[in-house]
């Protein structure tokens, strides 16, 4: 596999979305002008040549966009390699590299969200054990921080207690999200007229700096629904999904 490391001078002609292939799509676009902004701040977004099918973006800790303690660390936004292209060692070239990269930079070690049970859009437990990542933290509501570090005597990066204990003071349902993931410039407003066409108290908030990130009442700042304060799931919803859930609670 080729891979091809994502620059501000190949950003525009390069696909960074697994599922949409034109850059002139308004998702595409949005995420773009996010990683636009990070590639300064030290992230790197390397991908197969093959649209965005296998790809990995990691950045300095102290620059991620999460409630996170861990200085000197290397945090991996996402791993990801979709469809037919798993299964075939394309995880293990992306991490290595970035292992590589951060060894070279001197860093302390990786850290990245994942759960004790597969979920959408975390890294797969099993996967990260067996590279040789363990737990190191866990939220309230399961989300958990992995890390490897370059130095058994490092100290493990953990979550702020914001996000350590997931909850928010408002009823009815309260979105965090960013431009971090493309489909929500399309589908965070689907669900937000899809509540207000039922009647469904509904907010979404759009966190738009790291700061705002960096104190959010979740680990997960990429996508994060709340229902009467409570957290309820990171997977992006379109109109179906969120009916369903709505008529489940």
């Amino acid at each position: 596999m080729e891979y091809v490391k994502v620059t501000k001078d190949n950003i525009e002609r390069e696909h960074i979305c697994c599922a949409i292939s034109s850059n002139k799509d308004q998702q595409v676009i949005s995420k773009k002008a996010w990683l636009a902004e990070r590639l300064d701040e030290g992230l790197v977004f390397l991908k197969s040549v093959e649209r965005g099918k296998c790809f990995i973006e990691y950045l300095p800790a102290e620059a991620a966009w999460n409630p996170l303690e861990a200085d000197g660390y290397m945090y991996i936004d996402c791993l990801w390699v979709s469809g037919s292209f798993k299964g075939h060692g394309y995880s293990n070239d992306l991490l290595t590299a970035c292992l590589e990269d951060s060894m070279g930079k001197s860093k302390k070690g990786l850290c990245i969200l994942s759960a004790a049970k597969k979920k959408p859009f975390l890294a797969d437990p099993k996967f990260l054990k067996h590279k040789g990542f363990s737990v190191c933290d866990e939220s309230d509501n399961g989300i958990q921080l992995w890390y490897l570090p370059f130095n058994p005597d490092a100290a493990p990066p953990k979550f702020k207690a914001c996000a350590k204990h997931p909850h928010v003071d408002e009823q009815g349902y309260v979105l965090f999200y960013t431009n971090q993931c493309p489909f929500n410039a399309k589908y965070v407003p689907v669900v937000e007229q899809a509540a207000a066409d039922r009647g469904i108290p509904f907010k979404s908030i759009h966190i738009e700096s790291r700061e705002a990130a960096q104190n959010a009442p979740t680990p997960i700042t990429t996508y994060a629904l709340f229902h009467d304060g409570e957290y309820l799931t990171n997977e992006q919803m379109n109109e179906k999904k969120f009916v369903k859930l709505v008529s489940g609670n």
